[in-house]
């Protein structure tokens, strides 16, 4: 019967991963023009805050779009699984796009005031509610109608809509500053990406409503009894049946993609503007660069795994990842910096303090004051980029920060008032520096000293791993569960990976660094997930190429 049905729908396989790809790059689209865009939102919807706490706001309220994106897929998810995949679909997509609209619309603060981020934050909100279930609807939906053997590769396409959608932002981003100027941009200008979602809805919208319900779910619904009464949520999530490998999905699979996949594509570009200085632009470029060279690695690793198997091909992208990230970062400075590499090797900087002094150098909303002598030279140091080893120190004491020889002493700025703080600080700050200049660390990255094609390499050694992993990922997952709960059962995993260890790697990464001093420390975020994935993957996860997706 099954092969019946795959045969039946051969024919149309081609628009339904067309129409399934192209909604999902969309909606993805608008996803990541939202973060593209952060430090000009800020400017419009935060401008009471102060530049650093409105661009801090800015950005949680983008990191506020993963946060509920298991939400979405729980409530899409039942719908998914008690409706029909293309209805539900068909809803993710109309309020993602009707959402990002509204972003183009909003009228900033200064025109209605604080009903101004409130509603940006409503809008958020919506957006990350409907990807969490567009993802799952549009990959199972491919997967219902691919032939078994060619259901990795076909579910790839699906897999490279986020670097369709992350391409397609960057490019409107760049083309539309080009065309209306930076200034007016500024101004104006950054509504157009967002509007743009309205003809783009469109034809998303136009070419899905052409698509028919998949040939699994038709069957199921065919073969059901009008005592069948499915209820998703207690069969995927309370029946050990089908709840042990939502766990073995999470575990296995998903908290090493939103370690491995976030890494290679978000915290790479994070370690070069915060860390390395590079020049905002030259990080741009790179990013699309790989972006673009690594989307059709998706569709290959998808083909792969249907002649060798899915996890094997996953497997490889979670271990290259771990042997890559420790290496791969610290070649990363060397090419991207080779005069900040140049100086941590030649003069290491050592903080020397009472630890009781010293508080967590993180700070998410912009109050803490990091009055003590240990709080401000570590400030310092953490917003240079610069690595550091930690020597306790009598209690009471001073803090003192070490470059190769030459020792400079903070200053205590508990007790005192804002601005004496601030000014003291600042001369603090002048002193600390100065002595990096001197052991020859560079306040930026020098353009001529970048190696471009190198740190292109090193950024490919990442996209090859996360691709490896998330391109027959779909796959897998879809062949996991069975039809009546699938859309539910692999939403959610999928989405806590991605949503909530992915999201958040950025912030926990940074607050690792700025709690050891080395700008390397954050990795570990990311290995600590992936090992996890590694060992329960090598264990639990069963190699599912080819499952008939009616007989699980």
């Amino acid at each position: 019967m099954t092969d019946a049905v795959e045969t039946r729908a051969d024919p149309k396989l081609r628009t339904v991963v067309v129409a399934s790809a192209a909604g999902t790059a969309f909606e993805w689209y608008d996803f990541f023009v939202f973060g593209s865009l952060a430090a000009v939102i800020a400017r419009h919807f935060f401008a009471d805050a102060g530049e650093t706490v409105a661009y801090i706001m800015a950005l949680l309220t983008f990191g506020l779009g993963f946060v509920v994106r298991p939400l979405g897929a729980l409530v899409f998810g039942w719908f998914g699984d008690r409706t029909g995949r293309k209805t539900t679909f068909l809803v993710t997509i109309t309020l993602m796009g009707l959402a990002t609209v509204a972003i183009g619309l909003l009228p900033d603060y200064n025109q209605i005031g604080l009903a101004a981020p409130i509603l940006l934050l409503i809008m958020r909100v919506l957006q990350g509610f409907a990807l969490g279930g567009e993802y799952g609807g549009a990959a199972i939906y491919v997967a219902e109608h691919s032939p078994r053997k060619r259901r990795g590769l076909m579910t790839g396409w699906i897999q490279t809509t986020a670097a369709f959608g992350l391409i397609g932002a960057l490019a409107v981003i760049l083309i539309t500053r080009q065309l209306v100027g930076a200034e007016a941009f500024d101004e104006w200008g950054w509504r157009i990406p967002f509007l743009l979602s309205a003809p783009l809805l469109a034809i998303s919208l136009w070419i899905r409503l052409k698509l028919n319900e998949s040939p699994a779910y038709q069957q199921m619904e065919a073969e059901a009894s009008d005592t069948d009464h499915r209820a998703p949520y207690k069969e995927a999530f309370f029946q050990w049946g089908n709840g042990r490998f939502v766990l073995i999905a999470l575990f296995g699979i998903m908290i090493a993609q939103g370690a491995v996949w976030y890494c290679g594509y978000f915290y790479t570009r994070f370690f070069m503007e915060r860390v390395l200085k590079v020049d905002t632009n030259t990080v741009d470029q790179l990013v699309l660069m790989v972006t673009v060279a690594s989307a059709g690695l998706y569709v290959f690793f998808g083909w792969l795994s249907d002649r060798v198997g899915r996890k094997p091909v996953m497997l490889f992208g979670m271990i290259l990842a771990l042997v890559a990230f420790f290496p791969g970062f610290h070649a990363l400075t060397r090419a991207a910096n080779p005069a900040l590499a140049e100086a941590q090797a030649a003069a290491p900087v050592t903080v020397i303090a009472d630890p009781a002094t010293c508080a967590l150098q993180f700070d998410p909303i912009g109050k803490a004051a990091f009055a003590s002598s240990c709080d401000i030279a570590k400030s310092v140091l953490s917003n240079a980029g610069v690595s550091y080893a930690n020597v306790e120190a009598p209690a009471g004491s001073v803090a003192v920060v070490r470059v190769g020889r030459t020792e400079v002493a903070s200053l205590e700025g508990a007790g005192m008032d804002p601005a004496a703080l601030k000014a003291a600080r600042a001369g603090g700050e002048t002193r600390i520096k100065a002595a990096l200049v001197e052991a020859g660390y560079p306040a930026v990255a020098d353009p001529a000293r970048v190696n471009m094609p190198l740190v292109f390499g090193i950024l490919m050694i990442f996209m090859v791993a996360a691709t490896a992993l998330y391109g027959p990922q779909a796959a897998a997952l879809v062949e996991l569960f069975p039809t009546r709960v699938r859309y539910t059962a692999m939403s959610l995993p999928y989405n806590i990976g991605t949503g909530w260890v992915g999201g958040l790697l950025p912030a926990a990464s940074f607050a690792l660094v700025a709690w050891s001093g080395n700008i390397y420390f954050g990795l570990w975020y990311s290995v600590f997930f992936t090992v996890i994935a590694v060992i329960v993957a090598l264990i639990w996860l069963p190699e599912t190429k080819g499952r008939d997706l009616n007989a699980i």
